[in-house]
């Protein structure tokens, strides 16, 4: 596999937004000029444990006249750290809204461009907060796009005790992430978590995912990852099924629903909730086409950026 360095097409520009106190990483390819009521901004929101940088392979193989933007979540990337003990779905939500308010629904005086709708893609744990706001603000989606945004298992009330319980007992101990020697070595520890990401994507990826530290005499120290390690404890409450679709039987924008052939949710939830599960959740919503990737696990935008870009543009066509 070639070592080659990853040759980016289109090259972003970073500025940062004040979200509900804290300050947030904003990439953005293109600019306002490109946008047309037919053809909005796309606003890329990530998964866990990733960044905004993510979605640039995705973005190098769209149409160059697309105004695109992705932010690193709170607590990711470049965008600040909470402070808390732990994150909630209901935070990224209202930072959602908050800086899409700023970005392009404050009338008066929108920090890019006045919108009447834009369209919206989350990726894993983005994927499942676009579809919860889009069901809140559908008036603002004109197109809705869910890569690999599963949700979770349905729970039961008789689980929360020892959901509680569990929480107490993690924050009796700091939360911690690895480091590394290198960043060679960062790009390596993503390739093992995902075998099909090419060496050139994973190391382009690695210099957006980690940062070198500073020792305290001043020289170069090991480096780390560029996430929160408190979103590694879970949170105290349970996620609510019935109410997530509640969410999403308001949803009135076209949904675009993506996953790879060789993803697969018993990874993190073993037998207790199915791709099969999922899909039948997914008939709450009105109007949705499927697509399949391959070869492609849950990171299919780093796994085919391509296909997904020729699936991305004829869906978000007028």
């Amino acid at each position: 596999m070639s070592s080659d360095a990853y040759e980016v097409r289109r090259p972003s520009r970073r500025f940062f937004i004040q979200v509900r106190g804290l300050r947030y990483h904003v990439l953005e390819w293109g600019d306002a000029s490109m946008v047309t009521p037919d053809r909005p901004p796309l606003v890329m929101l990530h998964g866990w444990m990733d960044v905004g940088a993510s979605f640039q392979f995705v973005v190098d193989a769209l149409p160059s006249d697309r105004h695109v933007l992705a932010l690193d979540w709170r607590g990711f990337g470049l965008s600040d750290a909470s402070g808390a003990d732990s994150y909630w779905i209901p935070d990224y939500v209202g930072d959602l809204d908050a800086a899409l308010d700023q970005l392009f629904f404050d009338k008066a005086t929108p920090a890019l461009v006045s919108a009447a709708a834009i369209d919206l893609l989350g990726h894993s744990m983005g994927g499942n907060v676009v579809m919860i706001y889009a069901g809140l603000r559908p008036e603002r989606i004109r197109r809705l796009v869910n890569l690999e945004g599963f949700g979770m298992p349905a729970t039961r009330a008789a689980q929360a005790p020892k959901r509680f319980l569990q929480w107490l007992d993690e924050l009796k101990a700091p939360a911690t992430l690895s480091t590394y020697d290198t960043q060679a070595a960062v790009a390596g520890r993503l390739r093992k978590t995902n075998p099909l990401l090419p060496l050139d994507r994973a190391t382009w990826l690695a210099q957006h995912w980690s940062r070198q530290t500073i020792n305290a005499d001043g020289s170069a120290g090991r480096f780390e990852i560029l996430g929160d390690a408190a979103h590694k404890r879970g949170s105290p409450t349970l996620y609510q099924r019935d109410e997530v679709l509640e969410c999403w039987k308001l949803i009135t924008a076209p949904v675009m629903w993506v996953e790879g052939d060789q993803s697969d949710p018993g990874q993190w939830w073993g037998t207790r909730y199915t791709k099969a599960e999922f899909h039948e959740r997914l008939s709450v919503v009105r109007q949705v086409e499927k697509h399949l990737l391959s070869p492609a696990g849950h990171m299919l935008h780093h796994d085919q950026p391509h296909d997904l870009a020729q699936r991305l543009e004829v869906f978000l066509r007028p």
